[in-house]
């Protein structure tokens, strides 16, 4: 079997048509979805990006890998010591290791490893593509060199090709020549003008009034939005609000074009009913929710909730919607069955295969999610509510513990936990049951978590930033959150060198 795997960076599931969404964001993938299987309830089991991919492709969640942060010691994956063979484990027992066991041919367009020096992610891949650009790639960067590959390859038997879209992460770089597809549709209703006054007098990185980080004067600021037209400066009216949503929207039809010309390509060579496609993400993305505008720096429903999107051969159970919840490494599991490989004994992604073929809906009873690059928060995802823990806030208005229920509130605008205790409790024990089994059945002695918060905090929150962003809360008319900050962070309000 072919198999072809599209992996769209910073894509939440209720942006594309096929999960509900107003705008037509993605005729491709939706007519994808109507031909296929839809999970609604895919989890990545650690954001952002860097924890997530390894995760995936390594089958095994961050406590077990190590990898939860973007840099620090959790940025690494753990050594694995005097016990580690010719070759580590990503190598051994990795995704595409399994497949390559049972005589695929793996390859990568992709510039995510060099990005964030992830070499342990490439482990198993027998091609690597890499623009270069590490990340800061559009579509018409890497569709060139799929389509190449699929001349030279597609005809073949068992490959298995990922090819990584980055349109959807900001900062938006659709080119200006593409125009925009939604200057005429409303902006989602959620946000309205009181939501958004809210939001602007808020605080915390990627909020309304710092959508570029923590301050004006910033490396950052300079580097990724001035020289990127078209990305507001601040969200600061209902009009930017609707200009910032067009041009994440924007980013995901452009992708979705270029998936077009992958399906095109793949028909014209004669494969394309031959061959299985995936369509998924590596985390969501918020805008809005907890007051982060375009970025993943949170646990949350919206961070860690993903689209998944299966495409069989000869369109082989067309129509599907999967309502159970799963890891993102729980179908990587499935799919190693599928081709008639054997899942890792080291995995904890967990194969739905037999249900799968069958019809049946088998997922997870709960979901632990993790967030230690801009925060450090743990998730407890059981029957219709999400349950967030924080241990570090990451300079956001966020409680240690937090309720939602998403079926009556999918944005996370009402926090129930003072008011259903019963259900606070409920999560907080799935999460301790959790973290029984991770700990029971680790290589190592310590919590990645644990590490991150002892050198300092996530990667993005480090110690060094918030004594420009209290003087800028103060200077902007936000004392009370400055003051608020400095009660919930007083080690971090001195700036520290080194």
């Amino acid at each position: 079997m072919r198999i072809l795997y599209i992996d769209m960076d910073s894509t939440r599931p209720d942006h594309l048509g096929c999960y509900g969404y107003h705008r037509n964001t993605s005729p491709n993938i939706d007519a994808l979805a109507a031909q296929g299987t839809r999970f609604e309830n895919c989890y990545v089991s650690d954001a952002p990006c860097l924890p997530s991919r390894t995760a995936l492709f390594s089958g095994r969640c961050g406590f077990h890998t190590g990898v939860v942060n973007h840099g620090g010691t959790a940025g690494q994956p753990f050594v694995e010591g005097p016990n580690r063979g010719f070759q580590d484990s990503f190598a051994t027992t990795g995704y595409m290791a399994a497949l390559r066991q049972q005589g695929y041919h793996t390859a990568t367009i992709s510039s995510f490893g060099e990005r964030h020096a992830a070499w342990h992610w490439y482990a198993g891949f027998n091609e690597v593509y890499n623009s270069g650009k590490r990340g800061m790639d559009i579509a018409d960067d890497v569709t060139p060199v799929a389509l190449s590959w699929f001349d030279r390859n597609a005809q073949d038997e068992n490959w298995f090709l990922h090819v990584n879209y980055w349109d959807p992460h900001t900062p938006y770089r659709t080119p200006q020549a593409y125009g925009n597809p939604f200057a005429d549709d409303p902006h989602p209703a959620w946000i309205t003008e009181e939501v958004w006054q809210k939001l602007w007098n808020g605080f915390g990185p990627h909020s309304p009034q710092e959508p570029f980080g923590y301050a004006d004067e910033s490396v950052w600021y300079e580097w990724f939005y001035r020289n990127y037209p078209g990305n507001p400066d601040q969200i600061d009216s209902m009009e930017t609000v609707k200009r910032w949503f067009d041009r994440y929207d924007t980013g995901i039809r452009y992708v979705d074009d270029h998936i077009g010309q992958l399906l095109a390509k793949l028909g014209e060579l004669g494969v394309l009913d031959d061959t299985m496609i995936i369509i998924s993400a590596d985390h969501g993305e918020n805008h809005g929710e907890l007051n982060v505008w375009g970025d993943h720096q949170t646990a949350d429903q919206i961070t860690c909730r993903v689209p998944l999107i299966v495409h069989e051969p000869q369109g082989n159970r067309a129509g599907r919607v999967d309502n159970a919840l799963h890891y993102h490494y729980d179908w990587a599991a499935t799919l190693i069955e599928l081709v008639g490989s054997t899942v890792p004994a080291n995995w904890d992604g967990r194969p739905f295969t037999e249900a799968y073929l069958e019809g049946r809906e088998e997922g997870r009873p709960f979901i632990v999610t993790s967030q230690n690059a801009w925060a450090c928060q743990r998730g407890v995802r059981f029957d219709k509510y999400l349950l967030l823990r924080t241990y570090h806030d990451g300079f956001k208005e966020i409680d240690p513990i937090m309720l939602w229920d998403l079926a009556a509130d999918p944005h996370e605008q009402h926090d129930l936990a003072t008011e259903r205790p019963d259900l606070v409790e409920r999560g907080l024990s799935l999460l301790a049951q959790w973290y029984d089994e991770m700990a029971s059945t680790s290589t190592h002695d310590v919590d990645p978590m644990m590490t991150v918060l002892r050198e300092g905090g996530p990667f993005h929150a480090h110690k060094n930033v918030l004594p420009n962003y209290l003087k800028r809360l103060r200077a902007t008319g936000r004392a009370h959150h400055a003051e608020r900050l400095e009660r919930f962070h007083p080690q971090e309000t001195i700036l520290k060198f080194e």
